[in-house]
């Protein structure tokens, strides 16, 4: 027997740490290589992470909680003669097989020596994050036949996508025989609480699940998430309660045996992914020299269209909303006003006018503010801008947005309708030098030839950089945003 020290990959581009969210394996387990062993949360994603090889758990080095730099050792295998070739401890043997991607990541921050490896994919095994593993198991595709088309050889939703597809084209064509396939589609019934072995969390919902003792498996189904079980704090907790007969009373049950002198807190640690936003809020606000301006739009035309349109925008697959034209509007404003779709090279001393026009729709998610992007929103009609802004902000909410979705933004909507708010302050996500909040569309009285008349009425808050634009050129971009919103026919121009 020989020991395998497996140091933490870089699961991400340039990741430097990682927080161990959840062991998936105990010492003395046995385990089969990419099989998944714990869950590590880095400042952009929570992200799988598989065991480079068959063997037994020889040593957790770190704990639940525990920040690991990527590079350091974190777990210990114990394998079988020969099976840990190609492993970062024996760089200078020689395998007959390609390193594993997860295994080569590991051996090139900890000893950068092999860097004509083949493809990760060679090796019969591929490095996934959760949600293209999910997404592989909906369609039966198996991740260790494809050849992953992302970084350092990573599978990606496309890849899977694709491969559903080809074999979708396959099953509806013949058999052996030359005679034509029947395909039958089983939909598989909702997990039950007493049945389930897998259960869609959020990171922050499993520790409070493991704080009050509660097995996440064992909480009913309130809701799903692509056929899966999806499991809120407010479920765990309400399970926790259901259990408060063999629980110590709570503050609010009775009066404490404590000293009611000493202030009662909570102290949560500041990192992972709320500290990178904060990093990133306190770099933008003390950088950039903010200024704000609000004004009112009246969208009482934008109400009634697209009342009209939801409907056969659904039947094409799009959920037309407010943001979706607010998008496409500020898209077309863009254009007209490149040093909104900017950014600054303090270095170069250069206004660096991006080529692309690409929107970050900041969404709130359980574990903090994530901006996911829609790409060229210049050359999109408006029912693809609503199918994508849909799609990649719910996986924002429920953390499958990828590190890649999340990049390349040249300008930012904050949407905070749907929480109530009104208007306000948007901080600019750096280095972009403009950011939007739209507030809630709201029905007011408003004097309309000579006429009090009730009309829906919307507030945009824009929030500029002012070493790269001045309060006119602000402004006419905000009048042609608006301008668009109370003219949607306008949209049938683009």
């Amino acid at each position: 027997m020989s020991t395998h020290e497996y140091p933490l990959p870089d699961v991400g581009e340039g990741t430097a740490e990682g927080e161990l969210l959840q062991w998936y394996v105990a010492e003395g387990d046995r385990v089969e290589e990419d099989q998944v062993i714990a869950e590590v949360e880095t400042d952009k994603a929570v992200v799988d992470i598989p065991a480079p090889v068959d063997g037994t758990v020889s040593e957790l080095l770190f704990g639940e909680g525990d920040v690991i730099p990527v590079g350091d050792v974190f777990v210990v295998f114990e394998v079988g003669d020969g099976a840990a070739a190609g492993t970062a401890s024996d760089a200078s043997s020689t395998s007959e097989s390609a390193p594993t991607p997860a295994a080569s990541d590991a051996a090139s921050a900890a000893n950068e020596n092999d860097s004509e490896t083949a493809p990760a994919t060679t090796a019969g095994r591929s490095f996934a994050p959760p949600s293209v593993r999910r997404l592989a198991r909906e369609h039966g595709v198996a991740l260790d036949d494809l050849t992953g088309s992302g970084p350092s050889g990573r599978v990606t939703e496309a890849d899977v996508q694709a491969a559903a597809d080809a074999e979708a084209d396959t099953t509806t064509g013949s058999d052996d025989s030359g005679g034509p396939v029947e395909v039958e589609s089983v939909s598989e019934p909702a997990s039950s609480a007493a049945a389930r072995d897998r259960t869609l969390a959020q990171p922050t919902t499993r520790r409070v699940a493991h704080e009050l003792g509660v097995d996440i498996d064992a909480v009913p189904e309130v809701e799903t998430w692509e056929g899966e079980t999806f499991v809120t704090i407010d479920a765990v907790r309400e399970f926790a309660e259901g259990g408060a007969d063999t629980q110590a009373p709570t503050p609010s049950s009775g009066p404490a045996e404590t000293d009611t002198s000493v202030t009662v807190e909570e102290r949560i640690p500041y990192r992972g992914v709320r500290r990178t936003i904060g990093e990133q809020m306190e770099r933008s606000k003390f950088t950039i020299p903010h200024v704000s301006t609000v004004d009112e739009v009246d969208v009482t035309e934008l109400v009634e269209l697209r009342e009209r349109l939801v409907g056969p925008a659904e039947e094409r697959g799009a959920k037309l909303t407010y943001l979706s034209f607010a998008v496409k509007a500020v898209g077309t404003a863009l254009q007209e006003f490149p040093y909104l779709n900017a950014s600054l090279d303090t270095d170069a001393g250069e206004i660096v006018l991006k080529g692309d026009y690409n929107v970050g729709i900041a969404t709130e998610s359980e574990d903090g503010l994530r901006v996911p992007v829609v790409d060229d929103v210049d050359e999109k009609g408006l029912l693809q801008i609503a199918a994508e802004v849909n799609e990649v902000t719910q996986q924002a909410r429920d953390g499958s947005i990828t590190r890649d979705q999340m990049r390349g933004g040249t300008f930012t909507i904050s949407n905070i309708g749907p929480y109530g708010g009104e208007h306000g302050t948007p901080i600019i996500n750096y280095p972009e030098v403009g950011i939007i909040a739209m507030g809630r569309v709201k029905e007011k009285p408003r004097v309309v030839d000579d006429d009090i008349v009730k009309r829906h009425v919307l507030k945009l808050s824009l929030s500029f950089d002012h070493r790269v634009v001045d309060g006119a050129m602000a402004t006419q971009f905000l009048n042609r945003v608006k301008e668009q919103l109370e003219t949607p026919e306008l949209f049938l121009l683009d």
